[in-house]
């Protein structure tokens, strides 16, 4: 087995066995074409079946050169998973990567935005252009829903289900789950669908998407990075955001008016409530001010 028939096997597990989305696919095979290329580099003739723990760990020494503690986490990540599979088809008895660890890497907080700055990223969409009332609703639905930015562009009109306020969401895996919408958000979304999505010449295989392009196609994942960076522009903002930040903030500001943690969990699509815990160290000076109203011994009777 060679590395170009080992990767191959490893995408259509990933996608058949795993669900993981063509995304996710893409970053574990750049991985591997890394170590790969860096095998050819060198001369070494080490195929996937029998390649050994020290030349993978020079492969290691040598990518830490170029990228950050977190990039070379995910890679050593990454590669543990494919020789586990190789283990897992008996196409291997051991691990290479058993004894090599990731570097130690602190704990990155999401960037949020307060409410008083989305209210201005959205006041600054320029409403006198068809894209204006298509791009306030995406805003309104990153924000309103706490979606990726991949669900957000997958969203069909199928999912819609405005009368139980509810809209289904394919997550990461291709796992579903329902996500409550607001009043103010079904408001923007019926909008855009029907006075400007209507009058689009759409193509057939992209009907069922919301969200949709000048020329009538789904939306791309870095169209929606773009439209947030250029508002951030706009409007002067000096906080590096994205889509994503939109979801953080959802979070966040549940958090902070007091929405319990298990429904947040639920909401994002997170498996692991340890995952969603990331927002409790956001606003600790919130928290506090939570004890001092509500626990029993705030103070001396």
């Amino acid at each position: 087995m060679n590395w170009q028939q080992a990767i191959k096997d490893y995408q259509n597990y990933l996608k058949i066995e795993r669900g993981l989305s063509p995304n996710s696919i893409s970053n574990y095979t750049m991985d591997l074409q890394k170590l790969a290329s860096y095998l050819d580099e060198q001369s070494i003739p080490e195929k996937p079946i029998g390649i050994d723990r020290e030349t993978v760990q020079q492969f290691i020494y040598n990518i830490a050169k170029t990228v950050n503690p977190r990039t070379q986490a995910r890679i050593i990540s990454g590669l543990k998973g494919f020789f586990n599979y190789l283990v897992f088809e008996d196409y291997r008895e051991d691990n290479p990567m058993d004894l090599i660890e990731s570097p130690k890497i602190g704990r990155k907080l999401p960037d949020t935005l307060s409410e008083e700055e989305i209210n201005d990223l959205i006041a600054a969409i320029d409403l006198s252009k068809p894209e204006g009332e298509r791009n306030r609703a995406i805003l309104e639905t990153l924000y309103g829903c706490g979606l990726r930015v991949s669900e957000l562009i997958n969203l069909k009109l199928s999912d819609l289900y405005f009368d139980e306020d509810f809209i289904k969401v394919t997550g990461k895996g291709n796992k579903q789950r329902f996500v409550p919408i607001s009043e103010v958000n079904k408001k923007y979304i019926n909008i855009y669908w029907k006075e400007i999505r209507a009058h689009l010449t759409i193509k057939k295989e992209h009907e069922d998407f919301v969200f949709l392009n000048r020329r009538g196609k789904q939306l791309t994942r870095a169209m929606i990075f773009t439209i947030v960076k250029r508002l951030a522009e706009q409007i002067g903002l000096k906080k590096n955001i994205s889509p994503h930040t939109f979801r953080h903030s959802f979070a966040t500001h549940l958090l902070e008016n007091g929405a319990d943690l298990r429904a947040i969990q639920q909401m994002l699509g997170h498996e692991s409530i340890t995952t969603t815990e990331v927002y409790m160290h956001v606003n600790r000076s919130h928290l506090a001010q939570i004890l001092k109203e509500f626990h029993p011994r705030k103070s001396e009777s």
